[in-house]
């Protein structure tokens, strides 16, 4: 479950100010009459939503990466895929990249799923199927030298990263995609927010799944 708040304070601020805007509206329909409490309950819903707009949008970079003590030949690798989790390319980028190194890869392939079974918490068929590439791709690794390892992560791939960066302090994040046109995370600008959201070296690999399966044919 994806917890909005980054502290105990944040969370206790929300609450206050959710009880201060239930009162107020309360307290407008009691004391004048309904339409009154009206205007305020959509008074204090814009202004509620053009700050959060705001907000967002003068959010400064984040650092993620909590602080660690790794080896001097050590590279963390955090890869984000899901679809694409077992393609060529996304393998040969992650082998290139730990080349002469002490790697350390974590995999984390988001369970996408459609948006009403994901309303209705119905997540399982999702998180099973996102398990299976998964497994997959870990085996494909290992075959070629790589010892990775990895875990199904939130539906929301930002928020996927935000999570495993808590418990990985990775030196740079490879995002792998379907090809532009095809791509849901291209089409929602995932790598340029990731790019801005997380303060490590973000490397985007393409990955077409459509035309590996008709070489191999």
């Amino acid at each position: 479950m994806i917890n909005p708040f980054r502290s105990e304070a944040e969370a206790y601020r929300f609450l206050l100010v959710t009880v201060g805007y239930f009162a107020a509206i309360a307290i407008a329909a009691l004391a004048i009459d309904k339409w009154a409490g009206l205007a305020v309950f959509g008074a204090l819903t814009l202004a509620g939503l053009v700050y959060v707009a705001r907000g967002r949008r003068s959010e400064p970079p984040r650092q993620q990466v909590p602080s660690r003590q790794g080896k001097e030949n050590e590279r963390r690798i955090l890869v984000i895929a899901n679809e694409t989790v077992g393609g060529g390319p996304l393998r040969e980028e992650i082998r290139r990249r730990s080349e002469g190194y002490d790697e350390q890869v974590f995999v984390v392939s988001p369970a996408l799923n459609s948006p009403l079974r994901h309303w209705a918490s119905d997540e399982d068929n999702a998180r099973a199927q996102a398990q299976k590439r998964l497994n997959a791709s870990l085996t494909r690794l290992r075959e070629v030298g790589i010892d990775a390892k990895g875990e199904v992560g939130d539906a929301e791939p930002l928020q996927a990263m935000e999570d495993a960066l808590r418990l990985f302090g990775a030196d740079e994040i490879i995002i792998s995609t379907h090809p532009e046109g095809r791509s849901h995370w291209l089409e929602r600008g995932i790598v340029e927010a990731a790019r801005e959201r997380f303060a490590v070296p973000i490397t985007h690999v393409v990955v077409d799944l459509e035309a590996e399966q008709e070489q191999v044919r």
